[in-house]
């Protein structure tokens, strides 16, 4: 192979992970401790740098996978970070991914080896470099896309209830949400499907549980595809 840049200087090029969990009405973000300098010790998101055979989804599928034991989940881009001097050991370009995740498929035996912790997300105290950002960012961004396209599949059991669902974005949005209109969009997107079962832990008179419908869950996620919250 031709060194055809060979005049140019060489970057690392990383991954950082915001993986986010659902749990009492509350979201919650995964940290770890740094164990490696810069910044030993401190709280950081999860990352790795990109191998040379490594797609840049490969890095982030196997990353998340090390610090959670979960294969398979999707992820969404929320952004490219390069600001000269945002690692304080080199010269580090990452590219950040958010994954929502059921935090009852969290593997804690991973939590204790990687010394991570789950902590709530208006908990969450200074992050190494600009991880604090880009956790800003990635709310940010959950928000505008919950505001069109539905979300938690991957954040709620299998069956659910409407006041469970209303939390779950109760809590994205960091506000109360009005219920009559909020049910009345949720039903109007055609992806939950009523069980014929009740929750009744919260009151006597119970409320229904809903399944997401996964194909029509899936064709609202599709480019293109909007349902104005």
């Amino acid at each position: 192979m031709g060194a055809f840049y060979s005049s140019e200087k060489k970057f690392y090029v990383s991954v950082d992970c915001i993986i986010l969990g659902f749990k009492n009405s509350r979201l919650y973000l995964l940290l770890i401790k740094r164990r490696f300098q810069p910044l030993k010790g401190m709280e950081s998101l999860m990352g790795g740098f990109i191998r040379p055979d490594e797609n840049i989804e490969d890095t982030v599928q196997r990353t998340l996978y090390e610090y959670t034991g979960i294969d398979g989940v999707y992820m969404e881009q929320v952004g490219a970070y390069g600001q000269i001097g945002r690692d304080t050991g080199e010269r580090v370009i990452s590219i950040a991914y958010y994954a929502l995740i059921n935090m009852a498929l969290f593997d804690d035996a991973l939590c204790r080896r990687h010394h991570a912790r789950w902590a709530p997300l208006n908990d969450v105290g200074p992050l190494v470099f600009d991880h604090n950002r880009i956790v800003e960012d990635t709310i940010d961004r959950l928000q505008r896309r919950a505001a069109i396209r539905p979300i938690g599949f991957n954040l709620l059991p299998e069956k659910f209830t409407l006041p469970q669902l209303q939390s779950l974005y109760e809590a994205i949005y960091g506000k109360t949400l009005d219920k009559r209109n909020f049910r009345k969009r949720m039903l109007d997107m055609g992806v939950l499907e009523k069980q014929e079962d009740k929750d009744k832990s919260a009151s006597r008179r119970g409320a229904y549980f809903y399944k997401f419908n996964r194909e029509k869950y899936d064709e609202l996620l599709r480019p293109g595809t909007f349902f104005v919250m």
